[in-house]
């Protein structure tokens, strides 16, 4: 299928973060672009900012009739979408090009020279921190990011369309619908079994996007994982290597051992070492390109992170707020890490919603470790998402396993009263669900308060 014969771009889903970032690039190409969403968000306020008509009930005569030639117009859609959504069922039973996010994402990509960055964790800040490099470098590129940059305010670079930066998301095994020319694999924890059913299946998934790489590509992992190619790590022996760490006023400042040389004094804003591995990875592949060097440094420095990771909302001598996309535990843990990293001896009140009733379930044990680490704890209900309840899995069964003797489970409508209550010097909001909605609650409060 060509995408140059296509003048309309109609989207079902068009407020999810990879979806909005397509309805971006399509609109910057000058075609013809609308969609649905079932609830109005920032981002959709965006794209309609940029004259893309949204509306929000599914509903046919809510779709404008330049959308429905089956000659001219892509419909683009979510695996999130339900299966009886009658837009969608319109489309497929009118026989119009109807494809997922994921091939579309391919068919852009197919003619460029991608990199791409997969991995369970890590993905969106390594994506944006690799095309902000390469922006500043002046690559020709577009980036699709799975989160809103903050030194652009989007969550689509552009710049040229030579170049493409990608996620390569493992949900729904949509990463093997790309075919780049460098990729990193950043972690393979076990997540989405509700998708693949077992850990071994997954990591047969990254085995299988591993050989998507085109001849002469480059694939980069981090050490340990069970993958050969061009290694990436911490204070260890990897092709790539952060050296001699320091923190300056709550800034990285280290050395990168590279095959062929060292690079010196480099600064990175963002706290925790995850962030740091993800920053050296995406160095890694700009050098790789052929990036020079000394603009990457400077780049490096210029990164102002992603927001909802580790996202600063009131830093002061007596409180600090941060909120965090953190929904997994090894996630949680990283979170954890940095805050202690940078506040060693303050106390740390973690808010945390589950996201999705399978991954409560599948990952309960650890969960329960990773959120016993913080002072204080209050828990919110689980998020379900796409999902139905599942029996007996509820916030209330992970409270029970969690060893904190300051834990409470909370409703969304009391949180903030309770949130005042305490006497953490820092504030944590953690979680990938609607939790970010209460984000501006709490800092409007405690702004107020101070």
């Amino acid at each position: 299928m060509s995408l140059e014969h296509i003048n309309s771009v109609y989207f079902i889903g068009i407020g999810g973060i990879g979806m909005s970032a397509l309805a971006r690039y399509f609109n910057a190409n000058k075609k013809q672009v609308a969609g649905y969403d079932k609830t109005q968000t920032e981002i959709t306020e965006g794209l309609v900012s940029l004259g893309i008509d949204i509306h929000f009930e599914d509903a046919i005569e809510n779709i404008e009739s330049g959308f429905l030639n089956t000659e001219s117009t892509l419909v683009v859609y979510t695996p999130a979408v339900p299966k009886k959504h009658v837009e969608l069922n319109y489309f497929l039973d009118n026989g119009y090009q109807v494809l997922k996010r994921s091939e579309v994402l391919g068919l852009i990509t197919e003619h460029t020279f991608c990199l791409a960055v997969a991995g369970t964790h890590g993905k969106t800040t390594t994506t944006s921190i690799l095309g902000h490099l390469m922006y500043e470098c002046n690559v020709p590129l577009t980036a699709f990011l799975g989160g809103i940059s903050e030194n652009y305010d989007s969550n689509l670079i552009l710049n040229g369309t030579e170049v493409s930066v990608v996620e390569a998301d493992e949900f729904d095994r949509s990463f093997l619908r790309l075919s780049p020319n460098m990729a990193c694999i950043t972690s393979m924890d076990a997540d989405h079994l509700d998708i693949y059913g077992e850990a071994d299946a997954l990591n047969e998934s990254f085995k299988d996007f591993s050989e998507r790489i085109k001849p002469n590509g480059k694939l980069f992992v981090k050490n340990g994982l069970p993958l050969k190619g061009i290694t990436y790590g911490i204070e260890d022996d990897s092709d790539y290597t952060v050296q001699n760490i320091k923190i300056e006023n709550g800034t990285y400042v280290f050395d990168v051992k590279t095959p062929k040389t060292i690079l010196e004094n480099l600064q990175f804003n963002l706290p925790g070492r995850h962030n740091l591995s993800n920053a050296l990875i995406a160095l890694a592949m700009a050098v790789e390109y052929g990036c020079p060097h000394q603009q990457l440094v400077k780049a490096l420095a210029s990164y102002k992170g992603v927001k909802r990771r580790f996202t600063y909302h009131i830093k002061t001598d007596n409180l600090v707020f941060i909120d965090d996309y953190a929904h997994h535990p090894e996630e949680i843990n990283a979170v954890h890490q940095a805050v202690r990293e940078m506040y060693p001896n303050k106390k740390v009140l973690a808010v945390f919603q589950p996201h999705l009733y399978s991954r409560t379930r599948d990952f309960i044990d650890d969960f329960a470790k990773s959120l016993s680490q913080f002072d204080e704890l209050i828990l919110l209900d689980i998020y379900p998402a796409r999902e139905l309840p599942i029996e007996g899995v509820t916030s209330a069964w992970l409270l029970g396993k969690i060893d904190n003797e300051n834990k409470q489970l909370v409703s969304k409508k009391h949180l903030l009263e309770q949130v005042r209550k305490s006497d953490a010097q820092i504030i944590l909001t953690i979680g990938a669900g609607d939790i970010g909605e209460q984000v501006k609650y709490i800092k409007k409060a405690f702004t107020i308060a101070s």
